[in-house]
């Protein structure tokens, strides 16, 4: 992430000569992409005209993205790629080296240390793998490329540039994934500024090469998507009966409480009222079929990668975080 080549520098560029032949030029929906920002966002028309001409449309990208998704792992297979030992370890260093952020993270959200610590570990290993990608190419490409998700996407390339500005960084600095997603928390541009905190406060936010912005970032997005401090997150769930498996939820959404699955055979050695709402769901499981019912705080996880697997193998490595740490 660079910064001193800032907007009105890119803006000086663009008018000291002709912008350079790219990929965007003379597109009509550039153009109108930025005929739209210059109006309701006050860029200037020839800044963005020198961006764009920057701009690569990466066949990569349009070639991943429109691959057929690969059949869904069950659990039994899932589980493996994100709880290692190399993750557990890895993670318990970063929480070392993040301490007082986390701590302080814990405090000032409620969100325990051991969940941030999981996001980040399995979102990017720890800031291992943030992605290469020039946030620009991908949100350009995407938006301007890929007609089925043209809408969200143009709209992330907006929330993008609007960053850029607000955070007085070169836009061609930025890298993420090929979707756009940036930073150790794989934030996108509109994530980025709804919940993004400057949690170290130098006046910047800085989730790409900073963890303790990342670890705030992350505390911020939990808190406000309704993370309730000291509640569990998921509760192992027995089931008999025939009836059971209509309780299932279709989707992630909680539209059952703990009384209507009981009504329905399942039950639990916690305590849990009748009235907590549940997102109830089955895993096919290394030693056979496990039920659970996600608590509040689970839904809140799905906030952040609308699956339940991967909310649960971040609880999982979360509990997993906090015994290790625990136990030196």
């Amino acid at each position: 992430m660079v910064r001193g080549t800032h907007w009105l520098g890119l803006a000086a560029f663009a008018m000291s000569g002709p912008a350079l032949a790219g990929d965007y030029d003379g597109s009509p929906q550039v153009a109108e992409f930025i005929a739209e920002m210059t109006r309701d966002h006050g860029f200037a028309g020839e800044q963005l005209v020198s961006l764009f001409s920057q701009a690569e449309r990466k066949q990569a990208i349009l070639d991943a993205i429109s691959r057929p998704a690969e059949k869904v792992k069950p659990w039994k297979d899932y589980r493996p790629i994100f709880i290692t030992e190399a993750r557990i370890s890895k993670g318990v260093d970063f929480w070392q080296q993040n301490a007082e952020a986390l701590a302080r993270a814990e405090k000032e959200y409620g969100v325990p240390a051991q969940v941030i610590v999981a996001i980040i570990g399995v979102e990017t290993f720890y800031g291992g793998n943030t992605g290469s990608w020039r946030g620009l190419d991908a949100l350009s490409t995407l938006c301007f490329d890929y007609p089925p998700r043209a809408q969200f996407f143009c709209q992330q390339l907006k929330e993008l540039l609007l960053l850029t500005r607000e955070e007085q960084v070169d836009p061609l600095s930025l890298k993420g994934s090929y979707a756009g997603a940036m930073g150790l928390p794989q934030f996108m541009p509109s994530s980025f500024r709804a919940y993004a905190v400057d949690f170290d406060g130098d006046g910047h936010i800085n989730i790409w090469t900073n963890p303790v912005d990342a670890i705030g970032s992350v505390a911020s997005y939990f808190k406000r998507h309704g993370w309730v401090t000291g509640e569990p997150v998921v509760s192992r769930a027995q089931v008999k009966g025939e009836l059971a498996d209509s309780g299932l939820t279709q989707g992630l959404d909680p539209v059952k409480n703990v009384g209507e699955l009981r009504a329905l055979g399942w039950s639990s050695a916690d305590v849990l009222r009748d009235d907590i709402p549940v997102t109830a769901f089955r895993f096919d499981g290394a030693e056979g079929e496990e039920y659970w019912m996600g608590l509040p705080n689970f839904y809140v996880i799905t906030r952040y990668n609308r699956s339940t697997m991967y909310s649960m193998a971040v609880h999982q490595l979360s509990e997993l975080l906090l015994a290790k740490r625990g136990g030196q």
